[in-house]
């Protein structure tokens, strides 16, 4: 997938030059040359990095950063002409990423975003890998709505998944069958405890080897239930 690029500065040679440097790394660039340009970009576009300056008509690039901060995370590069260290300060407040003073060399920018590229892929693995969980042999994984066994599909129904999502996530703590009977299947279900009692023992049927004797779902006698980490 092509890395796409915001530049935003109102010196149209300096775009000109980062654009055409950058699309030598196959990387998409699109411009704008004022704040209210590059927030309207930045609503219509996904972007992997923005480089914005700091002095830019109709609105400041603090300000452009602090209105982008209220509805989006991506990175941005703030652009000084300035060498007084409150700008940079200032722009990092405001939810910048990082800063580059001008004049500067295109080799230091490309690798600044470049850097910021890899910390956000490393950001998204982790996070993908926060919707998995693997504890001796189980393996859920919570996007896939997948669970295995020692690398064996396990088939659950729907509320036996939430169940087992609900107590691997929170591996160790007990939860109240009425507890269970909330989160999982909501306020105003009419049924009683019971109803967990019987989805944890169906669920244990599935997933333990020894039900009578399981090594994943516990129970805390006169408490609730629990996952063994």
């Amino acid at each position: 997938m092509d890395r796409k690029v915001l530049v935003v500065d109102d010196e149209k040679l300096i775009v000109k030059g980062i654009k055409f440097s950058l699309e030598q790394d196959d990387m998409k660039v699109d411009c704008a040359y004022d704040g209210e340009e590059a927030l309207e970009l930045v609503k219509k576009n996904e972007y992997d990095v923005m480089l914005l300056d700091i002095m830019l008509p109709k609105m400041s690039g603090l300000e452009v950063c602090q209105q982008i901060r209220e509805f989006s995370d991506v990175p941005i590069i703030m652009l000084t002409a300035k060498g007084d260290d409150m700008d940079k300060i200032l722009g990092l407040e405001y939810g910048a990423d990082d800063y580059i003073t001008k004049p500067f060399n295109i080799l230091e920018v490309k690798a600044r975003i470049k850097a910021i590229m890899r910390r956000r892929a490393t950001k998204n693995v982790a996070q993908a890998h926060d919707k998995q969980r693997l504890i001796r042999g189980l393996m859920i994984d919570v996007e896939a709505r997948r669970v295995t066994v020692d690398d064996k599909p396990i088939n659950l129904t729907a509320k036996e998944f939430d169940l087992l999502e609900l107590l691997i996530f929170n591996a160790n703590k007990v939860y109240s069958r009425e507890e269970l009977l909330k989160t999982v299947w909501g306020e105003d279900y009419p049924g009683d405890v019971r109803t967990v009692d019987v989805h944890i023992r169906r669920l244990r049927e599935k997933i333990e080897k020894n039900p009578g004797d399981p090594k994943y779902v516990q129970t805390k006698w006169g408490v609730g239930y629990y996952f063994q980490k």
